[in-house]
């Protein structure tokens, strides 16, 4: 096995947020490989996510921004377990990375399952239109059709834009990594962007 120093360790701690436990298991698993410790960290908080995923989250934060020139303005309720995690620096910074994020990137819904039927519905039919003259099998066109509302999801829901300061990464990818970070429950509740003359 291979020495990992603690400067290996600080660094990936730096990148990750994780705790020094955490990251040194990773670097030894991985021979010191900080990128694979990375990926590594990354599949925990999701399983931690998915694990946590049924507690309340009664507690949490509400963080406003806005931008310069105030013509444009974002609210963000993000909940979680307990009011301790809710003050602590991460889940504080990324309520304002968000409210940055809102900004920039103007979702309209949280997630696919919020997106409004009739709208989609709308969507899916002028998408089968584009379609209709390509000569292309139903089945074929369904799967395309599938790929358009997947992509039109990634443009639209919050959860499933890439993320504005690390677009290695989706909102949700981002949010799973605060679960790690913390050991609770995360949730973004709701937002809302308000933009003077939209």
């Amino acid at each position: 096995m291979v020495k990992i120093d603690k400067a290996l360790i600080q660094e990936l701690r730096d990148r990750t947020g994780l705790g020094l436990m955490d990251c040194r298991k990773a670097l030894e698993e991985t021979n010191g490989n900080i990128e694979l410790a990375v990926e590594i960290l990354r599949k925990k908080g999701a399983a931690v996510a998915a694990k946590r995923a049924d507690k309340e989250t009664s507690q949490g934060t509400v963080c406003a921004y806005i931008h310069p020139g105030s013509q444009i303005g974002v609210m963000v309720e993000i909940n979680c377990e307990t009011d301790f995690v809710a003050r602590t620096a991460a889940v504080q910074d990324f309520a304002r990375d968000l409210c940055l994020h809102i900004t920039a990137m103007k979702p309209l819904y949280l997630a696919p399952e919020n997106v409004d039927e009739k709208f989609l519905e709308h969507e899916k039919s002028i998408f089968k239109e584009q379609l209709a003259s390509s000569g292309k099998p139903d089945s074929i066109l369904n799967k395309i059709v599938e790929g358009k509302i997947n992509k039109l999801y990634s443009d639209i829901c919050l959860l499933k834009q890439t993320f504005v300061k690390n677009d290695q990464y989706t909102v949700e990818q981002m949010l799973q990594d605060i679960i790690a970070k913390t050991g609770e429950s995360v949730r973004i509740k709701r937002f809302a962007r308000f933009e003077i003359g939209a």
